[in-house]
């Protein structure tokens, strides 16, 4: 009994200082996020084609860099120096971004800030390892929680100083947290050794079960029509909200994000991965239909509420999920390859989007989405129950 409340009470430590970690890093990442899409439009003066060609950049690369880190991971039995070398390059990156004048000068910046997410894959491989099949919603969940409750301190930060400071202060400003996230990790989470893979020849698909490429197969196509938050807030400040005011949306979607993540990681625990993702589903659908219906104040308001109870009940779920699809050994692994493959999505999701709303209509991008939606909700159906 000793051991396992010894063991217990480590699982416990490493958990709330990558808990710890990732609030500091979110925290510097939101006071970039709600002014990021004006920053590149007004400031740097592209067009929605080149943000969301950057948005897509910097999700395809976060994809590749999170499988290549939980390949590597698990080849050379190492988590630690993935994580905090990750928050380390994301906070250099946030000073880049505080001296750029045209915007492609951002490209670099952003490899470095999206290559940043090395850590990802490494580090949700560790906690899944700590975990057991009762709380490994929870703990994602609470992650999730943390990255988000970081997110909505960063917001305010912007609201309060975004006048007084303006962008190029508060980017470099935003450096700081990460900064120390990487001081945490690389002081307080001891190195331990993990599994060595069973056999030499490395990972493919082939070494999956049909449930684990069904459902890469249905998260990919879901991903190809979730485009970026930036196309959101654009469409609050067409709709009238002031550039001062958006951040205040963005906070309701992350404060919304924040609320929802520990206890869907805890509902998926009781009931099932499948039914929550179901609804995170719903969420993302009504989100697209009200802003289709071309809403009045109030209902953009539940819009942003509504997409922060979707990425509450996706993300923590979503990862779980793949754990339980995924063979033990290959765990980090297939985690990283998951963000790789959707990831990859999410470059031609985003310029797609920018095209369609740029060629056709502000609307276009969200009927595109509700259609691949919808096929992703059919296909999860036919994904069994994960097997660990």
């Amino acid at each position: 009994m000793k051991i396992i409340n010894k063991r217990d009470e480590e699982s416990k430590k490493t958990i709330w200082t990558f808990a710890i970690a990732s609030f500091l890093n979110d925290l510097g990442s939101d006071i970039i996020y709600p002014i990021w899409p004006f920053f590149v439009t007004t400031i740097l003066k592209t067009n929605m084609t080149a943000l969301g060609f950057l948005d897509g950049l910097g999700l395809s690369l976060v994809s590749i860099s999170q499988a290549a880190s939980g390949y590597l991971s698990d080849r050379i039995k190492k988590r630690k120096v993935f994580i905090w070398t990750g928050y380390l390059l994301g906070a250099l990156s946030r000073l880049g971004y505080s001296f750029s004048t045209i915007w492609p000068h951002l490209i670099p910046f952003k490899v470095m800030d999206r290559t940043g997410k090395i850590r990802s894959a490494p580090r949700d491989a560790l906690v899944a390892d700590i975990s057991t099949d009762k709380n490994r919603g929870k703990n994602f969940g609470l992650l999730r929680a943390m990255d988000n409750l970081g997110a909505v301190c960063g917001i305010l930060i912007c609201i309060i100083f975004f006048k007084l400071l303006g962008y190029r202060i508060l980017f470099a400003l935003a450096a700081l947290p990460s900064f120390l996230s990487a001081l945490l990790i690389f002081l307080l989470i001891k190195e331990k050794k993990t599994d060595a893979l069973k056999t030499s020849k490395g990972i493919s698909l082939k070494d999956m079960d049909k449930n684990f490429r069904l459902f890469l197969i249905l998260s990919s196509l879901f991903a190809l029509g979730f485009f970026s938050y930036s196309f959101l807030l654009i469409y609050a400040k067409n709709f009238g909200y002031k550039i001062t005011f958006i951040p205040v949306l963005y906070l309701i979607f992350t404060a919304s994000a924040s609320l929802f993540s520990l206890p869907f990681g805890k509902l998926s625990d009781k009931i099932g991965r499948k039914p929550v993702l179901m609804l995170s589903y719903f969420f993302w659908t009504t989100v697209c239909l009200i802003l289709i219906l071309r809403p009045n104040s109030l209902m953009i308001i539940l819009a942003f509420i509504l997409y922060g109870a979707h990425k509450g009940a996706l993300e923590p779920v979503q990862r779980t999920f793949v754990c339980e699809l995924a063979p033990l050994e290959f765990r980090a692994s297939c985690l990283g390859g998951f963000q790789m493959i959707t990831g990859l999505c999410a470059l031609p999701a985003s310029f797609i989007a920018g095209v369609l709303w740029e060629g056709i209509g502000t609307f276009a991008p969200f009927y595109l989405s509700i259609i691949l939606t919808v096929l992703s909700g059919i296909l999860l159906v036919f994904v069994k129950k994960h097997r660990i």
